[in-house]
């Protein structure tokens, strides 16, 4: 079994849910609080083990380049202003030379097309998935619960969470088999079953650990929903073969594709925060408050 060491990041998308924010800029580059959105799946990526990053981009993501290189001028400023703490975040948060790599999807064929343009990159070996729009909060990231569960029972992996049982169509949701480790054996996987054929109410949340055969089946997998080259698609393919379980996450993954996932993964991540907290809580309180008052006078 070999270990996971490369991860692919798909940050190809158009962000049209975030216009006209990302009519200039990737909607990767986004922050919560003072950190894009892509900054916390590279954090997750590198606290579960991962070595290497693949960046699937596309055409203006160049902002998202420019993030990880060194920015030689900017140090020399910080440190002609004695700004040491700056520099040594930005240290810390630096990539190592050759650990990180570019590739780009030219057409927007889907999440499955993305993947596939890494082919080359990740070669023959096990690799990891993380969707930057999804953002993991809790004690530790959620692909590291992924790993653990993996480094048991090798095969497929995939990060699940449970929804409303009555919300399932909005979700691709997995069968529940036998408890193994810190997940279970995936019975089943179904795209947006109606809540009365569901499966269970566990819906993939954005993390993936998946084995290299997944290439040969996305270069011949059809188009599916959208008319685009669906990851989901093609795992159903491979589950024919292999295994496939599921590592619950303990924590909460916030939607940072949607506009509402991303207010509430900024006040999450504030409170969560010592030098912030005690700033923004008070001020949040009273928001709600007076919209509370302002709705029951209406």
């Amino acid at each position: 079994m070999k270990p996971v060491k490369k991860a692919v990041i798909p940050v190809a998308g158009l962000g049209t849910r975030f216009l006209p924010a990302t009519k200039a800029m990737p909607k990767e580059m986004l922050t919560i609080v003072d950190r894009p959105v892509v900054q916390y799946a590279v954090d997750e990526a590198l606290e579960a083990g991962i070595e290497h990053i693949v960046f699937v981009t596309g055409r203006n993501k160049s902002a998202i380049e420019d993030y990880f290189d060194i920015q030689p001028e900017l140090v020399e400023t910080l440190k002609a202003s004695n700004k040491t703490k700056q520099i040594e975040e930005l240290e810390r948060l630096q990539l190592r030379p050759g650990a990180v790599s570019f590739t780009r999807q030219q057409l927007p064929n889907g999440l499955g097309h993305a993947v596939w343009c890494a082919r080359d990159i990740v070669g023959d070996e096990p690799f990891a998935i993380l969707l930057p729009d999804m953002v993991s909060f809790g004690r530790r990231g959620c692909l590291a619960g992924a790993v653990e569960l993996y480094e048991k029972t090798g095969g497929n992996v995939v990060t699940v969470e449970e929804c409303d049982p009555t919300e399932t169509d909005k979700y691709g949701i997995v069968g529940k088999g036998e408890k193994v480790g810190n997940g279970f054996v995936i019975t089943d996987m179904v795209e947006k079953p109606k809540p009365a054929v569901a499966p269970s109410n566990y819906y993939i949340n954005g993390r993936y650990i998946l084995q290299p055969e997944i290439f040969e089946l996305l270069g011949t997998q059809q188009r599916g929903a959208g008319n685009e080259i669906q990851l989901t698609d093609a795992m159903k393919r491979l589950s024919d073969t292999q295994a496939f379980h599921a590592a619950p996450f303990d924590g909460q993954m916030f939607d940072c594709g949607a506009k509402d996932g991303f207010i509430k993964a900024n006040v999450a991540f504030a409170l969560a925060r010592s030098d912030i907290r005690d700033l923004v809580l008070g001020p949040i309180e009273a928001m709600v408050s007076g919209q509370q008052k302002r709705s029951d006078a209406a």
